[in-house]
């Protein structure tokens, strides 16, 4: 039975609450020694601070500070190409952006009229149904697995007779379930899009953060006049820069910049060349952080991973992520109750993301999960996170 949601009132999803980290908190306030295992936040120690400050100095010292003054809509020159290089696209294709979440609002103004239908992914990164709601849209929830977007699940969907005018969905190490979409549902949700006229929204902030080889061919999406293409450099430079971009299909490329224009003009120059001058200081400068990144951050899923059969031997069903920031463990037990663990275990002194937050329809075991952030927290105290949870689900007998 096709299950559409309704968001023409300022909803949360089916009805939660945001659990900490996402807004208002249905938990107990934590415990002063609390570690959080919360949101997809890089480690500080691996962004890099000091070649941004090196770039800072060089870049106000330019005579007249053009850096300082109004830029063009689309973005700074010198930054775009790179990005366009990047992605193997024409600059043209490239429009900078506040971050990624603002590469999401513009797509949804550009493709989404008031009341439109969206398929998303189910499970699914909560935030963009808070930007769906100022379209007050309605969802089509399709199931993600650990393939990614289940495509013929949404084929069906539309061969049934219903019409959506955009889909979104996390491609790369999938927020939350870290699942990477195939190359071959990669294929068939291009084809589904230029055959039904839909739109896909391709959010992609984690997408650099690989642990091993590339496993999915990225240039799929930068190909198709039915795709745009969000990205961001949160991640990997830094949330606070608040720097992103989005690759617009060629039809959309004049009205995304019209629309930009008519809203904030243009991204901080300031930022644009900061991050352009760093990014061009030497070649290969972004790989060689992205390495030791991606290095540390593979150690930590493991670690965990680890930690947790450890400590809580049988409990969890562990998928280990192949990028990413998250760990989306699965309760092996069905006498718990997934909801009184969060409680124990914030009483214990570790806070994460329930799963059941991610849903956005029935069909999952998002109720049976929970979202581990590992990005921001040392070695140590992964294994005192570990050691906490499983003292929490002791508790729970």
């Amino acid at each position: 039975m096709t299950s559409i949601i309704n968001f023409r009132r300022p909803l949360l999803i089916q009805g939660l609450s945001a659990p900490k980290g996402f807004g208002d908190s249905t938990l107990r306030d934590p415990r002063p020694d609390a570690i959080e295992l919360l949101g997809g936040i890089p480690d500080p120690l691996l962004l890099p601070t000091d070649e941004l400050a090196e770039a800072t100095a060089r870049i106000l010292k330019q005579p007249g500070a053009p850096s300082l003054q109004y830029g063009r809509t689309e973005g700074l020159t010198l930054l775009r190409e790179w990005i366009a290089d990047r992605e193997q696209v024409p600059v043209e294709e490239i429009l900078i952006t506040n971050g990624g979440f603002h590469g999401l609002s513009l797509a949804l103004s550009l493709v989404v009229e008031r009341g439109d239908l969206v398929a998303v992914d189910n499970p699914v990164f909560p935030l963009f149904l808070r930007g769906l709601e100022l379209n007050a849209g309605q969802i089509l929830p399709i199931n993600v697995d650990n393939q990614g977007l289940v495509v013929d699940e949404l084929e069906a969907q539309l061969l049934s007779g219903l019409r959506i005018s955009a889909l979104y969905t996390v491609p790369d190490f999938h927020n939350p379930t870290q699942a990477t979409l195939s190359d071959e549902r990669r294929r068939k949700l291009v084809e589904l899009a230029e055959r039904f006229g839909f739109i896909v929204i391709a959010d992609n902030p984690y997408r650099e953060l690989r642990f091993g080889p590339e496993s999915a061919d990225v240039t799929l999406f930068n190909t198709s006049n039915q795709v745009i293409h969000v990205n961001t450099f949160t991640k990997t430079l830094g949330p606070g820069l608040r720097l992103g971009w989005v690759r617009l299909p060629k039809h959309l490329i004049k009205d995304g910049v019209a629309l930009r224009s008519r809203q904030d003009s243009h991204t901080s120059l300031l930022v644009q060349s900061v991050v352009a001058d760093y990014l061009t200081s030497s070649p290969g400068v972004f790989d060689d952080l992205l390495d030791t990144a991606r290095s540390v951050y593979r150690s930590r899923a493991l670690t965990l991973a680890t930690a947790l059969e450890k400590e809580a031997p049988g409990s969890f069903s562990i998928p280990v992520p192949e990028g990413g920031f998250f760990l989306w463990p699965k309760l092996t037990n069905p006498d718990i109750d997934s909801d009184k663990l969060a409680e124990a275990a914030s009483a214990h002194g570790v806070e994460y993301q329930r799963g059941a937050f991610f849903s956005s329809g029935s069909g999952t075991d998002a109720d049976r999960r929970l979202r581990l952030a590992y990005s921001n927290v040392n070695e140590s105290q992964i294994a005192e996170a570990a050691r906490r949870l499983a003292n929490a689900l002791q508790s729970l007998g």
